[in-house]
């Protein structure tokens, strides 16, 4: 094992994709020379030249609809929107086409595409550049949706959705990027749709996305002192998700809270909680408790966005309202 950050396991994952298979490219604002806005891409222009690490004009668009061009005809290009956000920018692209073409075409082509997506708050970075939109990306059928919440998480998928034949959404907290982790010294690709139980617990269930897995953690770690035992569960894929994992939590605690950082209201948090309130209602001791953040643009200031986005003290507030 070594030790990486979130944003270092994403770079090694393009570049042990990239020795692998010369079809492998990447394309973005800035992702060449400069390395790309948070630096992801650092080195990967000098190690592969430019036919591999693209610039790109500034449209969202564009950067999508080359990337669903360049799929269609043989290649596997990795799209980088410098901020998850502006991913509205390119929605027709990727709603009406990438999420389209192998149906329309009879599964007769594949499309292997990944669109990197750095998203979520905490940075101070405003309303236009702090938001979790993963449930616009769910509710759309023929796009996969990723969301890891480790260095290690983050690899493995990578190296998965590089090599699937479908559109991936692959969103990346841009506050996690400095996070450390464990990382195996082989890395090996993590399937999509198998969730990963990232504590064990058997009095209440934390179901978890993105950033909010380690406030999860944490909260967990502070109910444990009151004799609260809870089980987070990271589903890792918002589609394929894994059902069976969280359905089993569920079924052993009787309680379960879901936790994501996105707006609160028409989150993909309530798709987990209906789809739990619908198939093993008989197993809940108490109603499924959703967190997320409030209804209302990201704040720039710092104290005001702490307030708006979850944090483990609410966490902890709602576990314990439970009991």
């Amino acid at each position: 094992m070594k030790t990486m950050t979130y944003m270092e396991a994403l770079r090694e994952a393009m570049r042990i994709k990239m020795k692998e298979d010369e079809k492998v490219l990447i394309l973005g604002e800035d992702v060449g020379a400069f390395g790309g806005c948070f630096g992801l891409t650092a080195g990967l222009f000098d190690e592969f030249g430019d036919k591999r690490v693209k610039d790109t004009p500034i449209s969202e668009g564009a950067i999508v609809g080359c990337a669903i061009g360049a799929a269609a005809t043989g290649l596997k290009p990795i799209a980088e929107i410098m901020m998850g956000d502006f991913v509205t920018v390119a929605m027709d692209m990727l709603v009406n086409q990438a999420a389209k073409l192998r149906y329309m075409f009879g599964g007769k082509i594949s499309l292997p595409m990944v669109v990197r997506l750095p998203g979520g708050a905490g940075l101070s970075a405003a309303a236009q550049h702090s938001q979790s939109l993963e449930a616009w990306l769910t509710h759309v059928p023929g796009i996969k949706v990723v969301y890891p919440s480790t260095p290690a998480d983050a690899a493995g998928l990578l190296l998965t959705a590089i090599d699937d034949d479908n559109p991936v959404a692959f969103i990346e907290h841009k506050a996690m990027y400095g996070l450390k982790g464990e990382v195996p010294d082989d890395i090996k690709p993590i399937p999509f749709g198998v969730a990963d139980i990232k504590r064990e617990g058997n009095d209440v269930t934390i179901i978890a996305t993105g950033k909010m897995v380690h406030e999860a953690l944490k909260a967990a770690e502070q109910l444990s002192k009151d004799g609260i035992e809870v089980e987070v569960v990271d589903p890792r894929t918002l589609f394929p998700l894994d059902k069976e994992t969280i359905f089993n939590s569920v079924n052993k605690t009787g309680k379960v809270v879901v936790v994501t950082e996105e707006n609160k209201r028409g989150g993909y948090g309530g798709e987990i909680s209906a789809m739990i309130s619908e198939e093993i209602f008989d197993s809940l001791d108490a109603p499924v408790v959703r967190i997320g953040a409030l209804n209302t643009p990201i704040p720039f200031a710092p104290n005001l966005e702490s307030y708006v986005i979850p944090a483990s003290k609410d966490i902890v507030n709602w576990v314990k309202g439970l009991f």
